[in-house]
């Protein structure tokens, strides 16, 4: 679940062991701006390594009153081309989808990075990823997706009533649903080379749309983003701690990006002006509450996890695994590894939200995954029947 994982006892960050075979280890030097957290505070630990201290903050100071002027918000138009609201009904039920896409140059080469945020994010947890990528790559497109009760909105055909369901089956088909009607609207006769790119509860949807093949061969690869079933199942007895540990409300979206930066929830300042503001929603009686009411989701927390390393390793396409710890790697996914089953990428000073914390090491990630592995750019040698009708010996 979206920023769970990270401040719980059972996954606090250790240093990243080098025994386990065959992992990236990506570390640079951080240079810290008058905007970063406090410097004493390490910037691989969490937000907290007891139960006790999930919401603990950084101390108060006389500038505390100004602080909201230090994180104004920013709208999506800086990151994204377009934002769709796409209605999509059948006879059960009546969905306007939200997504955020800037468009691949060509449709038929992309590369298209398809994002899914984890549970209680938004779409805009990609924003910074997908400036990075265009500035990486400038003709690959990025297609965020927000899943139902998180921005897209799915009522029963007959009540109206928003529909209470979060199985991954579920949150599997209104991904899908997304992309084919992002791919009506945009007139693409096939969807371009995609990377499935998924963080959290997302990575867990990203498993299941490559293991059920559910784009088939468009889909060149995908990456799951610090979360494995281990570490996810023995968080589950925190979680509900965890959700009665985050404030209620907040006066102001400001105020929520501060909390966001100053509890390091998030530890990039741009990227909580961009994301926080889509966690939110308008609260009765004033002030903006959570948009997502995570206390209504226990009852598939366990299904959200378990057999996702089998379901990881059966993938059809290339499978790429980054986290911000060794110490999360189950024992299904160490053997998978040591068998060079997927490509496993560590990078310790980032917190949960990987994609925001480092967006410019995750894009970079993104492209080497897909040139590494897109098909379309392999150059075959000549067949020896082709090269004796040439004349040619062999």
């Amino acid at each position: 679940m979206s920023d769970l994982f990270r401040s719980l006892p059972s996954v606090a960050e250790k240093p990243p062991s080098h025994s386990r075979p065959g992992a990236r280890v990506l570390l640079t030097p951080r240079h810290r701006s008058s905007t970063d957290p406090d410097p004493d505070a390490s910037s691989s630990d969490s937000s907290a390594s007891t139960l006790d201290s999930i919401d603990t903050l950084r101390p108060s100071n006389e500038n505390d009153k100004t602080i909201n002027s230090m994180f104004p918000t920013i709208p999506w138009p800086d990151y994204f081309e377009q934002e769709l609201h796409l209605p999509v009904d059948n006879p059960a039920q009546r969905a306007l989808y939200h997504v955020y896409l800037t468009p691949p140059a060509s449709p038929t080469k992309g590369p298209l990075f398809i994002c899914h945020h984890g549970a209680g994010a938004s779409g805009m947890s990609f924003a910074l990823f997908a400036k990075q990528i265009r500035q990486i790559m400038p003709e690959a497109g990025v297609l965020s997706l927000e899943a139902r009760a998180h921005g897209s909105v799915v009522t029963s055909e007959h009540s109206n009533e928003d529909i209470l369901d979060f199985s991954v089956e579920t949150l599997t088909s209104d991904a899908m649903a997304m992309i084919d009607a992002v791919q009506a609207k945009q007139g693409w006769k096939t969807l371009p080379p995609s990377i499935f790119v998924g963080h959290s509860l997302g990575g867990v949807v990203a498993v299941r749309v490559a293991a059920e093949g559910k784009l088939g061969a468009q889909l060149v690869g995908f990456q799951v983003l610090d979360v494995v079933e281990g570490s996810a199942m023995e968080a589950l007895s925190f979680m509900k701690t965890y959700l009665a540990s985050r404030p209620a409300r907040f006066d102001s979206v400001d105020d929520a990006v501060d909390w966001h930066v100053r509890s390091r929830t998030l530890r990039n300042v741009e990227s909580a002006r961009a994301s926080v503001p889509g966690q939110l929603k308008a609260a009765d009686g004033g002030g903006w509450t959570w948009k997502t009411d995570l206390t209504q989701t226990p009852r598939w927390w366990e299904s959200w996890f378990k057999g996702m390393s089998e379901t990881f390793l059966r993938g059809r396409a290339a499978k790429a695994l980054v986290l911000a710890g060794t110490d999360r790697l189950d024992k299904e996914l160490m053997v998978g590894q040591m068998q060079g089953k997927f490509q496993l990428t560590v990078i310790p000073e980032a917190g949960h939200f990987i994609q925001e914390d480092v967006p410019e090491k995750m894009a970079q990630l993104s492209v080497e995954f897909f040139k590494r592995n897109d098909r379309s750019a392999m150059v075959l040698p000549p067949k020896v029947s082709d090269l004796l009708a040439q004349g040619k010996k062999v």
